[in-house]
């Protein structure tokens, strides 16, 4: 779990014991050295695509943060952090998921095309309108063969009414609901979760409940390998 300060200050005990009476996941929750739920400067480095960054990168305000380290940080995650973590654990090494919010989500698209380390890829809120949207073509020029032994969640809030900020967004809803029609019609493992009523914020809380929900309860509807194409 991406932006792992926020996700334990919200973890409570009813959902431990949802998750307990199904196959209960080790939660590793990834943060960063603060007191602070989100580290703002950390995340919008690590969790953003280096080469859709540079667009970004001149503009004003809290867009101008430094970004463009996801391959280092995707690096430290899958080759020092999940190593440590996994010792001398009895856990299933094929059924690991990552699930990130925002530039988190981004975090976790580009991750889906980058690297197999994991088996379900739960996306929340990928923030594509901050000049990242370019992502979404590699998503939907990927070989389905090469994706057969993974499965992707992409998780948004429907729009509310009179919430710019969402409504801004439905350009972009559009061109994740075209993504991944063409991904389905490839025969790749993905899937759209609707999330009604929820603006960009709420939808951190609920995403990574789902997330959680959906892996301890073994993935029942995901089958390995791609789906059969008709012709």
């Amino acid at each position: 779990m991406l932006d792992g300060n926020a996700v334990m200050d919200r973890l409570d005990d009813e959902l431990l014991k949802q998750l307990s009476e199904k196959t209960p996941p080790v939660i590793v929750a990834v943060g960063y050295q603060t007191n602070l739920p989100f580290d703002l400067n950390s995340r919008a480095y690590d969790y953003t695509p280096a080469a859709e960054s540079r667009k970004t990168d001149l503009h004003s305000g809290r867009f101008s943060r430094k970004s463009g380290g996801s391959n280092n940080f995707r690096q430290l995650l899958e080759t020092r952090i999940a190593p440590k973590v996994e010792q001398g654990l009895n856990i299933d090494r094929q059924r690991r998921g990552l699930w990130g919010h925002s530039y988190g989500g981004l975090f976790v698209l580009d991750s889906w095309l980058s690297s197999s380390y994991f088996r379900s890829y739960y996306s929340a809120s990928p923030s594509l309108g901050r000049g990242y949207d370019a992502l979404l073509s590699r998503v939907t020029a990927v070989e389905p063969l090469q994706f057969c032994a993974k499965h992707l969640a992409i998780m948004e809030g429907s729009a509310t009414q009179g919430d710019n900020r969402e409504t801004h967004a439905v350009g972009v809803l559009s061109k994740i609901h075209t993504t991944l029609t063409i991904l389905k019609d490839k025969g790749v493992n993905v899937v759209f979760w609707d999330f009604p009523n929820l603006g960009h914020g709420p939808m951190f809380n609920a995403s990574f409940r789902q997330a959680l929900l959906d892996i301890s309860g073994e993935n029942a509807n995901y089958t390995a390998g791609c789906h059969e194409l008709s012709h």
